[in-house]
C-alpha cells in the first residue's frame, strides 16, 4: 500500500507545503521566472531520513519527483507540476577542516555559502560564476568556473557524497565505496539518486586579482582571436573568459556609455597578488580597454559580482556547446550574433576547460569532454513575459549559427528543457556506461526530472 500524505507528515522532520498553504507560492518559486509550476507537495527536508521517506512516497504514489538545491536549474528542474519537490533550502551547513583542506556541505548550500565558509581559512574549491547557484546541481553536472583551469571542475574536487537511491537506501559514494555510483555522479547529474552531503577538496585561494574589462564591440574578432591563442598556454592560475555585455549603470563605466554593448574579458588570477597587474597586461595590449574594474578582490566578492544581473524570478532561456577549436569561422559568427544580445542579462560566455581539466582522463568521471577547450553558454535573461519569443529566438538563432563550429554535445548545466535529444551527445563515449549504472541504481527512472539518462 502506498504511503499517504498524512503518513509522510508523520515520518519527516521538515515542513511540508501544499497548495492552499500561505507559503505555497513562495515555496514553489525557482530562479527561472518561466518555471511557473504547481507541485502537489514541497518537502523542505531537514535530514537524509526525510529524503529517504520522500523518495519512497513519490515512488509508491507514482508521482514525478523534482530535486531542488539552489533552484538555479535553467529548465526549472527544481520544480514539477502535480508531483513532489524535495527542497533542500533548510539544509545549508558547511563544515571546513582547514588541516585536512576539505569541506563537507549540505545540498542546500550555495557557492556563496561555501566560499564564505572556506574564505576564513584562505581556501576555496572550484564552483560556478553566480554565488546564489547551488553547489549540488552544479557539481553533479560537472562544475565549470573561475578556478577550473587551476584546480579542475567542481566534480573533480568531490571526495565523496552521501546518496539516497531510488529504493530509499542511503549509500556513500567515493573511490572506496560504490565507486561506480561515484563515477556516475561526477558529471551525470541527478540521474542516479539524491545527494544529501558533499565532501570537497579545498585549495589555497583567498584574495584574487579579478575584474571585467570592456572593449568596443567592433574589437570582438580581435579579442576572440587573441583569447584563442593566449589561453592555450596561459598560467593555470589564470581563469579568464570572453563575453558580451550591455553596460549596466555602474560607477566604473562612463555614464554616456551606460546601455551600450561591449565585448569583454573577465579574468581571475589566483597566483601571487603582486603579479596580478602584470598578468592582466595582455588583456590591455589586445585593444583599448574602455572601462574596467580590476584589482585585488576577496574571492567570495568576485564570485558574487554578477549576482545582480541574475536575480531570482528573471525569465531565462539557455543553450550551450562544447568547443574543441575556436575557428575564424566561429569567431565571425560570435561577432555577428553576440552584439545582438537583447538585454543586460543576456550574453555569451566562452569558459575555458583546458589546464587542470585536461589533466583528468575522459573516462575517469562521467564528465567526458576532456579534449575540448571551451564550454560555451548562450543565455537570455529578461523580465517581460511579452518578450519571451524575441529573447528565445535570439538564443536559438545564435545557437543554430554556431553549432557547425562546435561539438555536438554541451555541458548539461547550460541546456534547456528542449534539449533532451542531445543527452547522448552530451556524454559522448561515457553514455553507454551511464545507462548501465542508471539501470543498476534507478531502473524505473524515478529520477527523470533532469537531462535524463533513460535506463
Amino acid at each position: 500500500m502506498a504511503m499517504t500524505p498524512d503518513q509522510l507528515r508523520e515520518r519527516v522532520r521538515g515542513e511540508i507545503v501544499v497548495p492552499g498553504d500561505a507559503t505555497y507560492d513562495e515555496a514553489r518559486a525557482v530562479h527561472n521566472g518561466m518555471s511557473d509550476r504547481r507541485p502537489s507537495a514541497i518537502v523542505r527536508v531537514a535530514n537524509a531520513g526525510d529524503v529517504m521517506a520522500t523518495v519512497l512516497y513519490a515512488r509508491e504514489n507514482g508521482l514525478d519527483l523534482a530535486i531542488r538545491g539552489g533552484g538555479h536549474s535553467a529548465p526549472g528542474f527544481g520544480t514539477v507540476d502535480d508531483g513532489v519537490v524535495i527542497d533542500f533550502s533548510r539544509m545549508r551547513t558547511v563544515r571546513v577542516d582547514p588541516r585536512g583542506m576539505t569541506a563537507r556541505a549540505d545540498p542546500g548550500v550555495t557557492w556563496g555559502d561555501l566560499n564564505s565558509a572556506t574564505y576564513a581559512f584562505g581556501l576555496a574549491t572550484p564552483g560556478g560564476m553566480i554565488s546564489s547557484t547551488g553547489i549540488a546541481g552544479l557539481t553533479l553536472g560537472g562544475g565549470v568556473g573561475y578556478l577550473s583551469r587551476g584546480f579542475g571542475l567542481a566534480c573533480d574536487n568531490l571526495i565523496s557524497a552521501d546518496v539516497v537511491t531510488a529504493d530509499g537506501r542511503f549509500l556513500v559514494a567515493s573511490e572506496e565505496e560504490n565507486a561506480d555510483l561515484f563515477w556516475a555522479i561526477r558529471g551525470g547529474g541527478g540521474n542516479f539518486g539524491v545527494c544529501t552531503s558533499f565532501e570537497y577538496r579545498l585549495h589555497p585561494v583567498k584574495d584574487v586579482y579579478w575584474g571585467p574589462m570592456f572593449y568596443e564591440v567592433e574589437e570582438t574578432e580581435n579579442v576572440l582571436r587573441f583569447f584563442r591563442e593566449y589561453i592555450k598556454d596561459a598560467p593555470q592560475a589564470m581563469g579568464a573568459f570572453p563575453a558580451f555585455q550591455i553596460a549596466p549603470p555602474l560607477p566604473f563605466i562612463p555614464e554616456d556609455r551606460h546601455g551600450d554593448m561591449f565585448a569583454a574579458i573577465v579574468a581571475c588570477w589566483t597566483g601571487p597578488l603582486d603579479e596580478g597587474e602584470a598578468q592582466f597586461r595582455p588583456f590591455h595590449d589586445v585593444a583599448e580597454v574602455k572601462a574596467e574594474m580590476v584589482g585585488p578582490t576577496p574571492f567570495p566578492a568576485a564570485n558574487q559580482a554578477f549576482d545582480g544581473l541574475f536575480p531570482k524570478g528573471l525569465r531565462q532561456y539557455w543553450k550551450g556547446n562544447y568547443v574543441r577549436e575556436l575557428t575564424d569561422e566561429a569567431i565571425a559568427v560570435h561577432a555577428e550574433y553576440g552584439p545582438r544580445a537583447p538585454t543586460v542579462s543576456s550574453t555569451m560566455h566562452l569558459y575555458p576547460i583546458n589546464g587542470a581539466c585536461h589533466g583528468v582522463a575522459s573516462d575517469a568521471t562521467a564528465f567526458g569532454h576532456r579534449a575540448d577547450n571551451f564550454s560555451m553558454v548562450i543565455l537570455a535573461g529578461w523580465d517581460d513575459p511579452s518578450a519571451d519569443q524575441a529573447n528565445i529566438q535570439w538564443v536559438r538563432d545564435y545557437s543554430d549559427a554556431i553549432a557547425p563550429h562546435s561539438e555536438k554535445g554541451g555541458y548539461v548545466n547550460f541546456l534547456d528543457a528542449d534539449d533532451q535529444d542531445r543527452v547522448q551527445a552530451n556524454y559522448g563515449a561515457n553514455y553507454s556506461r551511464l545507462v548501465e549504472i542508471k539501470r543498476k541504481y534507478d531502473p524505473d527512472n524515478v529520477f527523470h526530472v533532469n537531462q535524463n539518462i533513460v535506463p
